[in-house]
């Protein structure tokens, strides 16, 4: 056979053995595995009791706001329509030594966690951001994950400002509005209530997860099919 069609033939065959690579690698990817992003701060550990409690015990006779009256994401900018130096003095309790380790897990989300990395075909991450003032946050995180989930999930940490270029299946997550660069993320954003969040009213934009008692599972599995 001359060389030039011999030449097209095996480029033909090369073709269409990497076009059925392709698809197999696809159907693999988007069939058999569910990624799970679970955020940290206000979804398995109790950031907004755990701030309470430090804010009252470093500043007693100053105001504070109960767990029952917390409304809007950002907890310095409530403090700060309280009184103005209040902004300060809570975004001073977060930025301590300590802070993030020393924060309760939630009711049954570490349990949940630990349960959810035992499903098959199942990749769960723990996906949070840490605070601007680096000097404590990160080491005190994965601190926080090797103590309560222990030291196998700290190859199962990210931490990012942006999450929106983290890709995934599911990321459950207390902030009502996650925005960045990727205008359209991979994953289905699930609403975990917490008290600052508890008041909006619903959205169909995403579902909600109660708490950890709820029904977690449920989501995972809706997203299998």
């Amino acid at each position: 056979m001359p060389l030039l069609p011999r030449l097209l033939r095996l480029v033909r065959q090369e073709a269409s053995s990497i076009y059925c690579r392709r698809r197999c690698l696809t159907t693999m990817s988007s069939g058999k595995r569910l990624r799970v992003l679970v955020d940290m701060d206000g979804v398995i550990a109790d950031f907004e009791g755990g701030f309470l409690k430090k804010y009252r015990a470093r500043y007693p006779n100053d105001p504070f706001i109960t767990l029952e009256d917390r409304r809007g994401f950002w907890v310095s900018t409530q403090y700060g329509q309280l009184r103005s130096d209040l902004c300060e003095k809570a975004i001073s309790i977060w930025e301590s030594k300590n802070f993030f380790i020393e924060l309760e897990p939630l009711p049954g989300g570490v349990e949940a966690v630990k349960e959810m990395a035992q499903m098959e075909n199942t990749d769960v991450f723990i996906c949070t951001s840490p605070i601007k003032h680096y000097h404590h946050c990160p080491y005190e995180k994965y601190a926080w994950v090797e103590k309560h989930l222990g030291p196998d999930f700290l190859e199962q940490i990210i931490l990012t400002r942006d999450k929106t270029v983290v890709t995934g299946d599911i990321l459950i997550d207390d902030k009502p509005d996650i925005l960045g660069v990727e205008p359209n993320p991979t994953w289905e954003h699930v609403l975990f209530t917490a008290c600052h969040n508890k008041h909006l009213p619903p959205c169909t934009s995403h579902r909600r997860l109660l708490s950890w008692a709820d029904d977690w599972r449920g989501i995972l599995d809706s997203k299998r099919g």
